[in-house]
């Protein structure tokens, strides 16, 4: 197993284009979760949304793509990278027909959950692809991973600029359907580009998959109702537990099933459980800055959907610039250990500025640049060490299952993060009695940072105690080939 494995790094001449297309594949999940943000009050007036129920043009999506990511890794495990790859960009490339063809609430609900499925599919083999064609050079393996990094977190902040041009220039439909004609150019090209990656024999362990894709949904589900339900709400109540049970048996099931579907005593490897958490705490910091910042921006400062979406491509250009020529050769002269700690403070940072430099007559130069600039230089730091991490010391023929987990922290540490920021944000904004409307709305986002700030410190502090001190060359050492 091990010599096949090794068969594919770098001795592959069309990596680097094949690359490109893991990293177009990344950048477009990742975007899905944003793109449709600016273009949620058209959709709500063509499809009859009550405000309630508009959150899940959101949340369907999200729910899917992180409670389905464990199963996505284990059948890329079981099946090939390759071919689960072009499974998910099948079911991506259909349902955004579907959701960008959508008549009524319930039929474009579908189709984003049906969205988030291909990406459930798409995010673990693409990452497992990635590790497999470059792990084995430690000079093209830092800068591969500055590729993969700055298409995930371009992906989260270019959603909303290109959502806010797709909606004022087209129309909402085209957020879902400009991932048709780009799903049929790569389903077209991944043949040649692709290695069909590696297989192993096994089952797929059918009862641990429904309990923790339900448990991670019921979670999800829970806090993201929260804010209209009610947190102390029986609704609210029964769903989280429903969900901690859940997820309860799924860790007995995992200990006692000969095959299962996450092998416990893959938290030994080191680094690997710390790596998962720096992605939650990561996210928990990420996410909720662009989210707020863009609304800081569009309802406070009173930018245009397209200006807003133009305010954040600095944090953009930066993080393109400094994951794929800058990152990776701090991480080889550094380490993994040192880098993340700077970026999460660095994130932590950025989010105090905005908690405490965001006024009603504020201005971007003055009160969101700065921040903004501060906050993409620390993802830029924290995001390649923190997967690295939770990539490490995982057999090779369970590269799938470590991406799938990976994905799954970050995609849950941003859907859970960003759901308790919002009712942070929201019950503040609420007890604002007696001030301008703008005002308590803003009061609400200045606490929604602050939050979140001190997430991204604790996951710091946490990076500091768990995250063992690499040699500089573990750079290029992911042990995952």
């Amino acid at each position: 197993m091990k010599n096949q494995t090794q068969a594919l790094p770098q001795a592959d001449p069309k990596r680097w284009m094949a690359l490109a297309i893991l990293c177009l594949a990344n950048f477009m999940v990742i975007m899905d979760t944003s793109i449709i943000g600016v273009a949620l009050p058209a959709i709500k007036g063509a499809l009859g949304y009550s405000q309630a129920s508009l959150q899940w043009v959101f949340n369907a999506y999200v729910i899917f793509f992180g409670g389905l990511l464990l199963l996505g890794g284990r059948l890329s495990d079981l099946f090939g990278q390759r071919r689960i790859f072009m499974w998910g960009f099948s079911i991506l490339t259909l349902a955004s027909l579907l959701a960008g063809l959508a008549w009524n609430e319930e039929s474009l609900n579908v189709g984003r959950a049906l969205q988030g499925l291909g990406a459930a599919l798409i995010a673990p083999s693409a990452l497992t692809i990635v590790m497999m064609l470059f792990s084995g050079n430690p000079k093209e393996i830092g800068k591969a991973l500055g590729f993969w990094g700055a298409s995930a977190a371009a992906g989260g902040s270019a959603g909303v600029f290109l959502g806010g041009v797709i909606t004022e220039w087209l129309s909402w439909q085209w957020t879902f359907l400009i991932n048709v004609p780009v799903g049929i150019i790569a389903l077209l090209l991944s043949p040649g580009l692709l290695a069909e990656g590696n297989r192993r024999k096994g089952s797929i362990d059918v009862i641990g998959s429904v309990f923790v894709t339900a448990a991670l949904v019921l979670v999800v589900y829970g806090i993201v109702t929260a804010e209209h339900n009610g947190w102390g709400a029986p609704s609210t109540l029964w769903t989280l537990i429903s969900g901690v049970v859940l997820f309860i048996l799924f860790l007995i099931v995992q200990k006692t099933k000969k095959e299962p579907l996450v092998p416990l005593k893959i938290f030994k490897a080191p680094n690997l459980a710390a790596g998962n958490i720096a992605l939650i705490m990561l996210a928990s910091g990420w996410i909720p800055l662009w989210y707020f910042l863009n609304l800081y921006m569009q309802q406070v400062l009173k930018f245009s959907a397209f200006a807003g979406g133009v305010g954040l491509l600095p944090m953009t250009i930066l993080i393109a610039i400094f994951m794929i020529l800058i990152t990776g050769k701090l991480i080889g002269k550094f380490g993994i250990k040192a880098n993340l700690i700077i970026g999460l403070i660095a994130l932590g940072g950025s989010m105090l500025l905005f908690a405490g430099n965001t006024p009603v007559d504020g201005n971007f130069i003055a009160n969101v640049l700065p921040a903004s600039l501060l906050g993409a230089l620390g993802m830029s730091l924290a995001y390649i060490p923190a997967t690295m991490s939770a990539m490490s010391g995982a057999k090779p023929e369970e590269a799938g299952l470590a991406s799938g987990l990976a994905n799954t922290s970050y995609q849950i540490g941003s859907a859970i993060s960003l759901a308790i920021m919002v009712a942070i944000a929201g019950s503040t904004t609420a007890f604002q009695t007696g001030v301008d409307p703008v005002a308590a709305l803003n009061e609400g986002f200045q606490q929604a940072f602050l939050w979140s700030g001190i997430v991204a410190f604790a996951g710091a502090v946490l990076a500091f105690v768990f995250i063992r001190s690499p040699k500089q060359t573990e750079a290029s050492n992911t042990a995952v080939i």
